[in-house]
């Protein structure tokens, strides 16, 4: 068994030579917690074991409970990789979370100088409540611990509270273990097959959180009922106990509690520049001054330096320090410790912060990238309230959500460079770039523990406007990721085609930006893990109320921030190209293109077309252009492409922009740039032959009189005597529009020659019109087209040829 000192045993050990580490006690109400802490304290604070009159005549614990016992430094801790403190663990169990498997090795020059700074390992026990009502308690309590003790009562597995303090847990540490009280509870004969069955469905409620292979652990801390320890006998009586009595296995959870104890990441040089403290108490004793009781998050103190309490705008001496109860000479990171000021109000403060002078501000509003808890069944809707926990401060604040995407390729070049550093590194036989093995524990309240990657904010980054916050990160292809300017809630967008990729169940929600505007203003550091809360919810509510953790990352103010932050949403118009420009064989692959084309169906015939030249257009076939000028008076446009583009008549062309929601103009804006020039030459049209009239012509005396050709045979006559004054019956396609048919040809051809500017062309409508290259498609004259004789012809079947084409027109 493990034995534990008790403080006679350490007198002459200074506190300085002593390692804290702190071990929440998490778990649904009356599990059995308090009585857990009474069973293995040995050294009471002056709030433990629910002191308070509240506390103990409801019977529960109100607030945080701060307890302490001594072990000898682990043996994996003086860095002996010996040790078989897990050798009773289960297979499954021994895997672990294979992060703290690997870090023995790597942790062996840290670990050694834990040995040579440190003679013996405090354990102390952070009992918070588990009443629904005090979640903001538990949160707070949960900041500021290294590892947790989650306590289940074995006859009734998980609850409600059980599952939100698993998620605390999930935020603030990386290092559980799960303990089963009340398997006294069980009839002894069925006790192992019980309590077996208890730790599976445990296990299955841990699956796809990063505790699914915690260790666990059957124990009775009060037989016969654990409200017997929590409420008998004087606080102080616990101090004088050194055998553990009516107790079950206890010495077997120690066991694992010592095998599963990770070197905490603690600061190298704890500065005093830094000194952060998180007061969790505060009372006076008479003679000496008032005593504030709480945890060293950063930096360190001594007797005789100037703290800062920034809520009141004042500074006090440290008069002296103790740590349960033995005088300190200095305080650092990761201590519990009780700091005595003079000349101040105990009632000025309940909880708060002290630091080193000038180091924490108050703060208005923050950015702080945040990341959904994937318990929480509700959206986070931008612009809606939540409850905002740093530290011990709960206050309400409006959030603000966007740049999922833009967030997720700036982790994603961060990752990479990591790994190319790392691979670097290793070649050369160095350490990660200053990172700290994945086996250890750090401080609670640590945004890293949350999964919540270090990022710098970029004021003149460009963000995709949200609406709310995305379920899931869309993925789009080509042009289909413009849209009319929003990404929906579940990462969809407005826009047909477009993808979005799934998230399984064990996937993460995406990261994103946040912006917290406090209601009430705030005093914390940047770098602080923030918990966003729907605390308003019913609290017999079978659901999770954590909606989100979050890393302070930037400092924000409405009053002179607002507007700064640069969303925009994108914009799309789409024109038609309604005629080409000459065709050119480009030179570099022999294709035919045209470097000009001629757009309608964008603008209005009254539009101002000087603020749109320049502005780049697309087409379906990627191909980039800009506008160079108007066309005629009817909104058509004219379209330059640099590289040539094989867009046909009839094809889209894209208008793609973005509009800054902050901008007064509303400017457009585009990212899109033209390509290199890729050169080409003309190819001429064939030469037409001349019409000739009244004239001899190779020996030949053809005379056109009224229309008909003097050889042309009476059995033609007739149909010749029906052309119009001034045409041969034969015309020419210069455009061809209209729905396109399953054959994958157009219905209309706008054909010239046939007709002359005097005709009359309503009075041949109906008339039959064949295409030369292709005699088998027949259209019929549907009308004029314009006022220079041209006609619309509509073919049934659709028309193949191509523009510049012949067609005759048949009596």
């Amino acid at each position: 068994s493990l034995p534990l000192l008790s403080p006679d045993q350490i007198k002459a050990i200074p506190p300085e030579r002593i390692l804290n580490l702190n071990v929440g006690v998490l778990g649904h109400v009356d599990t059995g917690k308090t009585s857990l802490v009474k069973t293995l304290s040995s050294v009471l604070s002056t709030a433990a074991l629910d002191k308070s009159k509240q506390s103990r005549a409801r019977g529960i614990t109100l607030d945080l409970g701060f307890s302490a016992f001594l072990l000898p430094l682990p043996d994996h801790l003086r860095g002996n990789n010996d040790t078989d403190g897990g050798a009773e663990a289960s297979s499954h169990e021994r895997q672990d979370a294979s992060d703290n498997s690997k870090s023995y090795n790597s942790e062996s020059s840290h670990d050694n100088n834990l040995q040579q700074k440190y003679d013996l390992l405090q354990v102390t026990l952070v009992d918070c409540p588990g009443h629904a009502s005090l979640i903001r308690t538990i949160i707070g309590g949960a900041q500021i611990i290294d590892m947790v003790l989650l306590v289940v009562d074995a006859t009734k597995g998980m609850q409600t509270q059980t599952a939100e303090c698993l998620v605390i847990a999930e935020m603030t540490t990386r290092n559980l273990i799960v303990v089963l009280n009340k398997v006294d509870l069980f009839p002894e004969g069925e006790r192992e097959e019980r309590l077996q069955q208890a730790k599976n469905k445990m296990r299955i409620a841990l699956k796809g959180t990063k505790f699914e292979d915690a260790q666990m652990v059957g124990i009775s801390a009060c037989v016969g009922g654990e409200k017997v320890a929590a409420v008998s006998g004087a606080a102080g009586e616990a101090g004088e106990k050194n055998a553990i009595t009516g107790t079950h296995n206890i010495h077997g959870l120690l066991d694992i509690l010592q095998s599963q104890i990770r070197a905490p990441s603690r600061d190298a040089k704890p500065s005093p520049d830094r000194f952060h403290f998180a007061v969790d108490h505060c009372f006076p004793i008479k003679g000496q001054g008032t005593v504030l009781t709480g945890t060293c998050l950063s930096g360190s103190a001594r007797p005789n330096e100037m703290v800062e309490f920034p809520t009141l705008a004042t500074q006090k001496k440290i008069k002296g320090l103790q740590m349960f109860r033995r005088k300190a000479n200095v305080i650092q990171q990761g201590d519990r410790a009780g700091i005595c000021v003079s000349n101040f109000d105990a009632k000025l403060m309940e909880r708060g912060i002290i630091a080193s002078p000038g180091t924490v501000k108050l703060i208005r509003g923050a950015i702080a990238v945040v990341r959904k808890v994937r318990f929480f069944k509700g959206g986070l809707n931008s612009g809606a309230k939540f409850h905002v926990s740093v530290g011990h401060t709960t206050v309400m604040a409006t959030v603000t959500f966007w740049g999922a995407r833009e967030i997720a390729a700036q982790v994603e070049k961060k990752e990479k460079e990591e790994e190319k550093n790392s691979a670097f590194n290793t070649t050369k036989g160095k350490d990660k770039s200053g990172s700290q093995p994945l086996g250890k524990s750090s401080l609670g309240g640590s945004a890293d523990l949350a999964g919540l990657p270090r990022l710098k904010f970029d004021w003149n980054q460009d963000f995709l406007h949200q609406d709310n916050y995305l379920e899931t990160l869309p993925t789009n292809d080509g042009h289909n990721e413009w849209n009319d300017g929003t990404l929906t809630r579940n990462g969809s967008e407005n826009m047909k085609g477009g993808k979005q990729a799934s998230l399984s169940a064990n996937k993460l929600p995406p990261l994103h930006w946040a912006k917290l505007e406090f209601l009430t203003p705030v005093y914390c550091p940047m770098d602080s893990l923030v918990i966003g809360s729907r605390l308003d919810t019913e609290v017999n509510a079978n659901a999770c109320r954590l909606a989100f953790s979050g890393r302070l990352v930037e400092r924000y103010d409405a009053k002179t921030d607002n507007g700064k932050i640069k969303t925009y949403t994108k914009k799309e118009k789409v024109g038609t190209v309604c005629r080409l420009g000459d065709p050119f064989r480009r030179s570099d692959d022999n294709k035919v293109v045209r470097y000009e084309v001629f757009g309608t169906d964008l603008f209005k015939k009254e539009t101002n077309m000087s603020q749109f030249v320049g502005l780049v257009m697309e087409t379906d076939r990627g191909e980039i252009g800009s506008i160079q000028s108007s066309f005629g008076t009817s909104g058509k446009f004219r379209v330059n492409f640099p590289a040539g583009t094989e867009a046909k008549e009839g094809d889209p062309l894209y208008l793609r922009f973005k509009r800054y929601a902050n901008d007064p103009k509303k400017a457009i804006h585009q990212d899109q740039s033209l390509p290199r020039a890729r050169p080409g030459y003309r190819i001429d049209p064939p030469a037409k032959k001349k019409k000739v009239r009244g004239k001899i012509s190779n020996g030949n005396a053809n005379v056109v009189e009224n229309g008909v050709d003097s050889k042309t045979p009476k059995g033609d006559r007739k149909a010749s005597a029906n052309i119009p004054n001034g045409s041969n019956g034969v015309g020419e396609i210069v455009k061809t529009k209209g729905d396109i048919l399953q054959n994958g040809k157009r219905t209309v051809a706008i054909v010239s020659g046939l007709f002359s500017m005097e005709d009359d062309i309503s009075k041949h409508k109906g008339r039959k019109v064949i295409s030369i290259t292709t005699p088998e498609e027949e259209g019929v004259i549907d009308g004029s087209f314009g006022k220079v004789g041209k006609c619309k012809v509509l073919f049934r079947d659709g028309i193949s040829a191509d523009v510049g084409s012949h067609v005759k027109m048949l009596s």
